[in-house]
Order: structure tokens, then sequence, then C-alpha cells
């Protein structure tokens, strides 16, 4: 088996293309989730005119009766002069990883502290039932944190999560964590560092683990500085069901690279990225939405048993 092979691109890529919306800048690094039967994305957006509060920063929610052809809401998700301080304050809401727990979807922003004259991006959580009431529940971590991500389920009475750790001169890496009540973090520990493998020997980030028989499939970003600039690629790793802190094995390959123009020529050529991916266990698939050259939103559509094969197999 050739894990690069895996995932095949769909033909009506990319499904949401700045061009067919007037006044937008970019779509990308969409997080993907179900719900009331529809396949929906929180999408990152980009806007040339940021209004009199200079936010050209945004997320719209984006709905789909296929998973192909998508409505993209006129407006960002999330009014954030409307939130409380300092939240209201930081940096445009972006590259959400959006998790179900229960009957609420949570989602996580790495938002920017710079706004407000400090450093770096702080992770702020937010939870919804039907992403029209939203609640910010709080910032839950330092900043420094770039990709933290949730789990879906309680694991030996603990909330677990997936932290990106890594800015600047710091290589990002994967860390793990546990909360009692999905607010106070600790028990922090490290799970992965790139550098195993030529797509990520920059850095590498992980996105909301997906249940499967297995154990936690967890897809992955992973980053190449070749001669020509730096590549962003796509992998997988897989963890224990019991023990999220063990490696059951990763991916050597990668399963999807920059290649299409879409993916090398945008805002940021040479990028596929992603922020979490849907697992159809009944038909055996594995959906993975992602962000090309930072610019449009993109879908690729693989064996889901094949992509837990290389993990284990380190292929």
């Amino acid at each position: 088996m050739d894990p690069t092979k895996i995932l095949q691109r769909h033909p009506a890529n990319p499904l949401l293309d700045p061009d067919d919306f007037p006044g937008i800048n970019t779509l990308f690094n969409p997080s993907p989730f179900l719900l009331e039967g529809k396949i929906c994305l929180l999408v990152s957006v980009t806007k040339f005119n940021g209004g009199p509060e200079g936010r050209f920063r945004e997320t719209r929610l984006a709905t789909s009766e296929d998973g192909i052809h998508f409505t993209l809401a006129d407006q960002a998700l999330i009014d954030q002069e409307s939130l409380p301080p300092p939240v209201n304050r930081l940096g445009g809401i972006i590259d959400n990883r959006v998790t179900k727990i229960g009957e609420e979807f949570y989602f996580i922003s790495p938002q920017g502290t710079w706004e407000i004259g400090f450093s770096g991006c702080c992770a702020v959580m937010y939870k919804t039932r039907d992403f029209k009431d939203i609640e910010c529940v709080d910032i839950v971590t330092l900043p420094g944190n770039r990709g933290s991500s949730l789990f879906p389920e309680k694991i030996g009475g603990f909330y677990w999560r997936l932290d990106r750790p890594g800015e600047g001169e710091m290589k990002g890496t994967v860390w793990i964590s546990r909360s009692p009540d999905l607010i106070h973090w600790g028990h922090f520990r490290p799970l992965l560092a790139g550098g195993y493998a030529m797509w990520n020997t920059a850095k590498i980030g992980p996105t909301p683990p997906i249940r499967v028989a297995e154990g936690w499939l967890v897809i992955l970003h992973g980053v190449d500085q070749p001669c020509d600039g730096t590549h962003y690629y796509i992998s997988a790793m897989l963890l224990d069901a019991e023990n999220p802190g063990k490696i059951l094995g990763k991916m050597h390959s990668y399963l999807l690279a920059p290649r299409e123009r879409y993916e090398t020529t945008g805002q940021v050529d040479n990028v596929v990225f992603p922020c979490g991916a849907l697992a159809f266990p009944e038909r055996d698939e594995l959906w993975l939405y992602y962000g090309a050259a930072d610019t449009c939103v993109c879908l690729a559509v693989g064996t889901l048993s094949h992509v837990v094969e290389a993990c284990l197999k380190q292929l």
C-alpha cells in the first residue's frame, strides 16, 4: 500500500473559492462537523474591509446537504466585539478545531495577543448546541499554543486535549494534557516532536482525535522547509484508546502534499492544512476537508481503515 495514494482529491475542488465571494480575500482551514444531518464547516475568512474595528479575520459557518456544495454564511459566526474582555480585543477567530462532547459542540480558536500588547496566540474555547447561541467559555492556554484539539469523550474520568505549543523560533510540537472540567488543565506531557520524517522537519501539529476501533486516529499537519520555501503536509498517527498519551503508530509518509495549482499557489504557497476530518465507519471512509494555499477550501476522500493501517505499520 502506498499511503500517499490513500486520499483522492475531489474533482469539484476547490469547494469554496474566494473568487465566488465578493469582498472576501481568502477562505481556508475548515473544521468539519455534523449537525442536523448536514455537513458543516467552520471556515477561516479574511476580508478586504475590516470595518471600523479593523477586524479582517473571522470565522464563518458553511453548510451542505452532500458535503460538496456549501452555502457560506454572509456574516461572521461570532460578533467578537460583544465578547467579554479581553477576548473581545484579541486577534480574529480563525483556525478553529471543533469537537462534540455529549450534546455540546466545543471549538477552540488560537487568537493573537499582539493586539493587546502581548506576544503569541492563546487558545480560546467556545461552546454551543446549534451554532447560533454561542458561549465564550474561557482562555484555556497561555500564549504560544496554536492548535488545541479536544478528545470527544472522557477517558479515565478526565477530559483530554492535544496541544501545539511553539511559535517563532520554537519548533511546533504535540503535547497532551487533561482536565476535570474543560477549563483547568494540567498533567502536561510531551507526545510527539517532528523530525522523524521529511514532511515534519520544522514543526508538527494535531487536530481533534477520531475514535476508531483500534484507538484514536489523529490527523496531523507537518512542515518542511526545502530550498524553495516552506511546505505544509497532512499525515496521521494513532493513539491508545485508554491511554491517549501512548502512540500506537505514526505514518512516516504523508497522506497529502501540495501538488495541485490551488495548493501550490495562493496567499501562502505550498500549503495543505487540516483542522479536522470526518470518519464514516459504516462505509469505511475518511473525508478530509483542508485549506489550500491559505486561499480556498478543498476535500480529499479515502479509505478509513487504510489510514489506520498506515499508522500501525508506520508506513
